[in-house]
């Protein structure tokens, strides 16, 4: 039960209030000047007991760096290496050295708005949503303690840039053939990942087994990526295994370049026979990639940039979204028409084209303005 008590100190008369914890522990609060302050506060107390919105002040000196180490653990549980390493980064070299010491009771909105701020100027959109999603995170997980009511990271607006897709470069067939070509005894390597859409660690991690020259398939069920100079072999960015289809044109090479070896060898092994590592082609690097588009002439592109030449070549040969969903991993066809809306543009003008049809086929004639007037557009 909880209970009110008077105590003298040098000030004069002050009340305490005694009263349990949701587990049953004694806790108290004291320095109230009157009773009827000690009472009010008492009566609030047990009305957000009520609700469900009580928070023990205790709980709420929990530190950002003493939630944080469990918050990571558990993402680095939950993601793939590729997506942990990131966020990692995120926590180690912005969030923890600001917040690492702050109680999460103490954390402002008005702060986190101020931080915000500062990030935005030493970083990109992509930087500091991961590095504020870092933040909200472990404080999401704060909320759930009960050991603060509120995100202040998600209420109001904090000052999250916005996020701008940069434009996909995509290579016609014969901007296609000549990077291959450039690219010398790499040249069914661009061809691979110009045609099928599969990601360069599925590439990596694609064995002579998974490869159905007579099907025209492949079994995409590993992935082999790099981080930070390691290789980490798993499942498929989406956790589930596809079926992507092999144009006609690639069986022969294929065909050649697996010929005498083992189902299990590596379909598209490293110099050392390894895993393929992951080419560069930031500016300034010098690897093959980066050869291979100066010599062809084609626009300054990335690897990943293989995968949308991808996308393109199939929507110009016309395949439909879902289609393209399936060949190139998307969860649903939602996300392959939010990432390639650019290369539907032509399905718009043959809706126009459609319907201008249908209404002509019905006999709509349009009506003939009079001589010397405008529509007023």
């Amino acid at each position: 039960m909880a209970s009110i008590h008077a105590y003298r100190t040098r000030d004069g008369r002050r009340y305490l209030v005694r009263y349990r914890n949701p587990d049953r522990s004694q806790a108290a609060k004291r320095g109230f000047r009157t009773k009827r302050e000690a009472e009010q506060w008492l009566a609030d107390l047990e009305s957000q007991r009520s609700r469900g919105t009580y928070v023990d002040p205790q709980a709420g000196r929990a530190t950002v760096g003493m939630l944080g180490e469990h918050w990571m653990r558990a993402k680095q549980a939950s993601l793939k290496p590729s997506s942990y390493a990131p966020v990692e980064t995120a926590w180690r070299l912005r969030v923890q050295p600001k917040w690492g010491n702050w109680p999460v009771a103490d954390i402002r909105f008005t702060d986190v708005r101020a931080w915000v701020a500062d990030l935005r100027r030493e970083a990109g959109a992509t930087v500091v949503l991961r590095t504020l999603g870092v933040l909200a995170g472990i404080l999401d997980d704060a909320v759930q303690d009960d050991r603060i009511a509120r995100n202040p990271a998600r209420i109001g607006d904090v000052g999250r840039p916005k996020k701008i897709r940069s434009p996909h470069t995509y290579l016609t067939h014969k901007q296609v053939q000549a990077l291959a070509t450039a690219a010398g005894d790499r040249r069914l390597v661009i061809l691979m990942l110009a045609y099928t859409g599969i990601r360069w660690a599925e590439l990596a991690g694609l064995r002579v087994g998974d490869v159905d020259l007579t099907r025209r398939r492949m079994t995409i069920s590993v992935n082999a990526v790099e981080v930070d100079g390691e290789i980490h072999v798993g499942t498929p960015k989406s956790n589930r295994n596809r079926v992507v289809p092999i144009p006609g044109f690639l069986v022969a090479e294929l065909t050649s370049t697996f010929a005498g070896r083992k189902v299990s060898s590596l379909a598209f092994p490293g110099p050392n026979g390894d895993y393929m590592r992951r080419v560069r082609a930031s500016s300034g690097s010098k690897s093959w990639f980066k050869t291979a588009i100066k010599e062809a002439g084609v626009p300054s592109m990335t690897l990943h940039d293989l995968r949308h030449t991808a996308a393109s070549l199939a929507v110009q040969s016309g395949a439909n979204v879902k289609t393209i969903q399936r060949m190139l991993g998307h969860s649903s066809a939602a996300m392959t028409l939010d990432v390639y809306a650019d290369l539907f543009d032509h399905d718009l003008d043959a809706v126009s084209a459609a319907l201008d049809g249908a209404v002509r086929d019905a006999g709509y004639q349009a009506p003939t303005a009079p001589s010397g007037t405008s529509l007023g557009l």
